[in-house]
């Protein structure tokens, strides 16, 4: 008898992307995230298997925005609840933005937990719910990096520079762009 080897969980075919992660309960969720969407063609994620509730995203700046060319590595974590419970983002990279904590942690909406907001500033139709899928959450990550959101800044700094000096922020942007291509 030949034991049966694991399937890995991404694969790829010609015009999708297969995700599967596995929960500590045991429980499987699968993506398919179609790779000729508006969605590859604003980005480049690359998936590569990290564990079971882990996935490393490389995100290449958005064009036409002060991003534009570098290549930003993320980590994407599912909880052992999900889909209950939203994923968790963080770049692993040096970023300086306003929806980007000084540790890398990613702070937009879709990312909340389920519910009201305690802060009253999104709505629960905004937050996180099991209907939402990762190819949301890149999206919305993508929006995010080229329209930043100044009104809920997780970075003080950055949101500040962003609304009283652009062309500083945008300078402190070209030198990210420039030390994620390791230049």
């Amino acid at each position: 008898m030949s034991e049966e080897k694991p399937k890995d969980p991404v694969k790829t075919e010609n015009d999708h992307i297969n995700l599967k992660v596995a929960g500590q309960d045991g429980s499987v969720v699968q993506f398919k995230i179609k790779r000729h969407t508006p969605l590859s063609k604003l980005m480049k994620a690359y998936c590569e298997r990290q564990g079971l509730s882990m996935r490393q995203i490389r995100f290449r700046g958005p064009e036409d925005t002060c991003f534009e060319g570098g290549v930003f590595p993320t980590i994407l974590s599912f909880p052992s609840d999900y889909p209950l419970s939203p994923p968790k983002m963080r770049f692993t990279c040096e970023m300086f933005h306003p929806n980007i904590y000084p540790d890398g942690r990613v702070c937009i909406s879709i990312l909340h937990a389920p519910g009201d907001d305690p802060m009253g500033y999104e709505s629960s139709a905004e937050r996180w719910s099991p209907v939402q899928s990762v190819e949301k959450i890149l999206l919305s990550v993508v929006s995010m990096l080229a329209e930043p959101n100044d009104e809920s800044g997780a970075n003080v700094d950055a949101s500040k520079m962003w609304r009283e000096e652009r062309d500083q922020f945008f300078k402190i942007a070209e030198q990210i762009v420039k030390k994620s291509l390791g230049l």
